[in-house]
């Protein structure tokens, strides 16, 4: 499996930015797709986003339009950033293998809390 790390969240107000950052233990990270997701205590993991090796994307319907995912494969890295939060995106975001997503494992990472709070 492989290792991520996510880094970026914070508490920021309604309809503010916020840029994710997700890097990979792998080399080899352009052989692959990612996903983006999120957790709240207590709920189902959400699917946020995704985006192939090669840069194709989609995007949950609730974040269509806000939210904008985007890879660097020479830094191993995914990004995600966020625009016109909503206090509904409050979340752990956590990053993982598109594959590790469809074989439903656990996350590698600790993930990074967003909190959109006025």
């Amino acid at each position: 499996q492989v290792h991520f790390v996510e880094s970026g969240g914070g508490l920021v107000q309604p309809g503010a930015s916020l840029k994710l950052s997700c890097a990979a233990s792998d080399t080899n990270f352009s052989g692959y797709g990612t996903v983006w997701y999120r957790q709240t205590p207590g709920t189902q993991r959400e699917w946020v986003a995704t985006i192939t090796g090669s840069g194709g994307t989609k995007y949950a319907d609730s974040v269509k339009g806000r939210f904008t995912v985007s890879r660097d494969n020479a830094k191993a890295t995914m990004y995600l950033q966020m625009s016109a939060l909503k206090p509904e995106d409050t979340a752990v975001y956590y990053c993982m293998t598109t594959m590790d997503w469809e074989l439903q494992r656990e996350s590698s990472g600790q993930g990074t809390q967003v909190t959109v709070s006025s």
